[in-house]
């Protein structure tokens, strides 16, 4: 048997170890040599999120439920390393800047730090805290009753359950207290990193980590031949074959994915991993080498957990003998608990029973030191940043507002800071231990661990949101918060004070007063067995999902002030105004420099208050010993140095008992209007051209639709005469004895065809040059009377075979304009070409004319020569007699469908009118015809 006080001193000779580590730590970073400022130790201290939850509850959980039992809550924090990196580095700049010292502190600022949402959180962490603290103070209790009745496992197991375990659990506790005040309030300053605290973490962390790995060996390669002889030895039993495969049910999964997701959060929002991921963090890029490295060592702590489990259920099945309650704790799927006749053993403690009943007593020491570094490590640092969000944001708000206490007349409360800090660790750690007293022996130790996590993913939202969303205000995440917290507490505690005695189990079953709708298990009538959902599960869908509701409902209709505006936009924002937000005040006024000084040694001390000032002085070359006022530069650095010592609600508060706020002049109200004014302007013009740009954007749009329609359109348009004029050609190719008539008749299509797609072709290529400005104009006097004549004889076959009637009302007199006769021609086919196709199909009637007008700007006069071409065909309506000069559109008719034609001989046409400096248009009604005008210049 191992004597308790070679174990008793083998731990305190271990606590001193860590405390050599953590004094030779502090030693060099006040030597300007930190040990810390290294990815790896950085990378290590992360480490602390594996706690006896992981040294002993995963073993527990594999015996228990396979991989499924705890891998997600190792996946989840790789996850969230891996894929997540960009928000914890984002949360950790924001907390640089702004000398945020807790999660309740980040939370806070970001919202116009407010210590109402600062306490609230506060209240949250600590309360959600507790239970993950009995976990703790219970495994080192009860691992030390075990390894103290050293060989006889089974009797240890059974008087675990006895008075004796809970007066080593209240030792424990205390000393537990104690190494936390030691380690972590020695300094005030919550932001000055505690460098020997890290350094003993990260060295824990390997401890445990080689513990672990050090019994995985043993079982697996001492008491078996490697993996594949332990796996084959398990596949035998009955209960454990059950545990190789996944259970396909909706409970599994549902049950994995909740754990998955509480893990993914709780790696960064449970108060130390906040504390050693943000605040205690060196340098940014060390967290480049954590995305893969704490990863690696998830791993490594986990590869033998389902070995251990295996080996142990193995072994206690073989010492089973004739025993029937052990048998048929095999015969069917592993609780967790081995019974015999003369006790029991945990499956969670597999790591100690096994070795203590193979007689390894240096191996069983070396486990359960291992054990106990994971359990003190996550203790220690919880309790630190607890204690802070305590004094900073729950105690010292209320003493503060006390008058009758005085504080403002202290010259030095750096020690009540202190002591509030010890006490607070005190307090916290007997409530854990009270929380194991009455209620954690009806809990497993992962059971336990998934309270914790459900209530500190109710941060979330407040968290994530308040760094990507703008709109997130104040009593949208406060409210979100209360929510989140009362329905956790009504679906996850009161039912386990329940289970305690606490209350009525009527109130399990039949809810409160009767109401069967608020039963815990079953809220709002949701029959969580049926949608698969275990009461974790349960728990975290309603409390998250009456978090969201309320964070972005009420965030949505309720409005920020200038302080909430401001912190919203340096946390959103981060990156971009990083350097401005170190610079950045919200105070618009001067204070005394000694009013200053002296709040800040109120708090900080003589030394420490010297020391930021000095360095503050010499890197904006001023000289404080001069100086009489201080600006707002100085006003703000000394509320983010107080913000470091009491939080930020409170620094905000204090720094506003000796701030002057400056009236404005009129001076400066005159310039504040004006800018405001100029604003406006900016504004207006800035929605004006956003709509230009929008009516841009929509006019690309459809002009790619035209494009679209146009290609399609021309792509028919050459195929139709070149299907036509191939079948031809090919027939008088092949029929050399085809007679006069018929090789005459055919061989006058294919010229007609040609001609045909020679008129596509140009068109194309015409308006191509003509957008590209790259088209000759060959100008000259033209009678016009010959532009018509000439138009009219290329498009009489056209005519005559629509069986047209043409009138031409045409002056005898010669009328002289300038201009590109080819082009001009070019134009009055195309207007010929459009009347020919949408005359009256029965009794089409074309009239072209043309007359000399006179218009008169005052003593001048304008002579122009007006031209026209009428049809009978079915008109155009209004809204289109314009947007058919436009390129690509066409005038579609129900009756008759898309018309022949690319859609471009009127933008052509325009195009060249132009040029001429001319005017072209339609006057037109549905049904009654059109007739197209355009004017040109006549030439004396």
């Amino acid at each position: 048997m191992l004597e308790q006080k070679i174990i008793v001193f083998v731990s305190f000779g271990y606590m001193g170890l860590l405390f050599a580590i953590a004094f030779w730590g502090d030693k060099r970073a006040e030597a300007g040599k930190s040990i810390i400022s290294n990815p790896y130790i950085y990378a290590l201290s992360l480490a602390v999120y594996c706690t006896a939850w992981t040294f002993y509850g995963s073993v527990g959980a594999a015996g228990r439920s396979g991989a499924t039992g705890f891998l997600n809550i190792y996946l989840g924090p790789t996850f969230m390393m891996i894929l997540g990196w960009p928000v914890l580095r984002k949360i950790i700049c924001i907390s640089k800047i702004n000398r945020i010292t807790s999660i309740a502190d980040f939370i806070a600022s970001r919202y116009g730090k407010s210590a109402t949402i600062a306490g609230a959180v506060t209240i949250i962490a600590v309360l959600g805290i507790v239970p993950y603290m009995s976990v703790q103070i219970k495994a080192i209790s009860t691992s030390f009753q075990l390894i103290s009745q050293y060989p006889d496992v089974y009797m240890a197991q059974s008087e675990v359950n006895l008075f004796a375990t809970r007066d080593t659990a209240f030792f424990v506790a205390i000393l537990l207290a104690l190494f936390a005040v030691i380690f972590g309030t020695r300094h005030l300053d919550a932001t000055e990193r505690h460098e020997g605290l890290v350094a003993a973490i990260a060295f824990e962390s390997i401890i445990k980590l080689l513990a672990v790995i050090c019994v995985g060996l043993f079982i697996t390669y001492g008491l078996y031949s490697g993996f594949k002889d332990l796996f084959e030895q398990a596949s035998l039993v009955p209960g454990i074959r059950q545990l190789f495969v996944m259970q396909i049910n909706s409970d599994t999964f549902t049950g994995w994915y909740n754990a998955l997701f509480l893990a993914m959060m709780a790696v960064f929002l449970l108060p130390r991993q906040f504390q050693v991921i943000v605040v205690e963090n060196v340098d940014e890029n060390h967290l480049k080498k954590a995305v893969w490295l704490f990863p690696l060592y998830l791993l490594a702590i986990n590869i033998f957990v389902i070995p251990i489990a295996f080996g142990g259920m193995i072994y206690f099945f073989e010492q089973c003998g004739l025993d029937p309650a052990c048998k048929q704790s095999f015969s069917q799927p592993f609780g967790g608990i081995l019974k015999f006749a003369g006790g029991s053993v945990d499956a969670d403690y597999f790591a100690l029973t096994l070795l203590m009943a193979q007689k390894q007593q240096a191996l069983a020491l070396f486990a359960f030191i291992g054990g106990m570094s994971a359990a003190t490590g996550m203790v220690i640092v919880e309790t630190i940043a607890l204690s802070t969000m305590v004094c900073n944001d729950l105690v010292m708000p209320v003493l503060l507002r006390l008058s009758f206490l005085r504080l403002d007349q202290k010259a030095d409360l750096s020690r009540l800071l202190l002591i509030i800090r010890r006490i607070s660790i005190l307090l916290i750690v007997i409530l854990g231990y009270l929380y194991f007293h009455y209620v954690v022996q009806y809990y497993s130790l992962v059971s336990i661990g998934m309270i914790s996590f459900a209530a500190v993913a109710q941060f979330s939202p407040a968290v994530i949101g308040g760094i990507f969303w703008k709109g997130a205000t104040r009593r949208g995440a406060l409210f979100g918060l209360l929510a989140g917290f009362f329905v956790w507490m009504y679906t996850l505690v009161l039912p386990s004070l329940a289970q305690a005695g606490f209350l009525s189990q009527d109130f399990l079953v039949h809810g409160p007063l009767g109401l069967k709708l608020l039963t815990p298990r079953h809220l709002f009538g949701l029959d969580a067995d049926q949608l698969g959902f275990n009461q974790y599960t349960h728990a975290v869908f309603w409390s998250m999902s009456a978090n969201l509701l309320l964070f972005t409902g009420v965030s949505l209709f309720s409005r920020q002030t200038a302080m909430e505006r401001k912190q919203a936009t340096l946390f959103v924002d981060v990156f971009k105004y990083s350097v401005e937000s170190e610079k950045s005040s919200f105070w618009r006024a001067t204070a005394s420099v000694m009013d200053l000084r002296t709040l800040l040694e109120r708090f900080l001390g003589k030394q420490r208050t010297r020391d930021a000032l000095t360095l503050y002085a010499r890197k904006n070359n001023i000289n404080l010993d001069r100086e009489l006022i201080a600006d707002a530069g100085l006003v703000s650095h000394a509320e983010k140095l107080l913000a470091g010592a009491i939080g930020s609600a409170s620094a905000l508060v204090m720094v506003k008992s000796v701030v002057e706020e400056e009236p404005l002049g009129m001076n400066e109200i005159m310039h504040i209007l004006d800018e405001t004014q100029q604003m406006i302007i900016y504004s207006r013009k800035l929605e004006k051209a956003t709509k230009n740009l929008e009516a841009a954007n929509e006019r690309l749009k459809e002009l790619d639709r035209l494009k679209n329609e146009f290609i399609s359109t021309v792509t028919h348009e050459l195929r139709t005469p070149l299907t036509s004029i191939r079948s031809l050609a090919e027939i008088v190719h092949h029929t050399p004895d085809l007679d006069a008539q018929k090789h005459h008749l055919f061989v006058g299509i294919i010229i007609k065809e040609s001609e045909r797609l020679t008129r596509l072709i140009n068109n194309v290529l015409d308006f191509q040059k003509i957008e590209s400005g790259r088209i000759q104009w060959q100008m000259a006097q033209v009678d016009f009377k010959y532009v018509i004549e000439d138009s009219v004889v290329s498009t009489g076959q056209l005519i005559k075979e629509k069986n047209i009637d043409l009138t031409l009302d045409l002056p005898e007199k010669p009328f002289f304009v300038s201009g590109d006769k080819d082009r001009l021609i070019q134009v009055m086919v195309n207007l010929i070409s459009n009347a020919v196709k949408f005359c009256d199909t029965n009794n089409g009637r074309i009239k072209i004319g043309m007359q000399k007008e006179t218009q008169k700007n005052g003593e001048n006069e304008t002579r122009y020569l007006k031209i026209f071409v009428q049809d009978n065909g079915i008109g155009i309506g209004k809204d289109d007699q314009e947007i058919i000069f436009h390129e690509f559109r066409q005038v579609i008719s129900g009756s008759r469908g898309r018309p022949a034609g690319t859609g471009i001989g009127l933008t052509i046409s325009r195009h060249i009118i132009d040029a001429h400096k001319g005017r072209i248009w339609v006057d037109s009604k549905p049904d009654k015809g059109a007739t197209f005008f355009f004017t040109l210049p006549l030439v004396e």
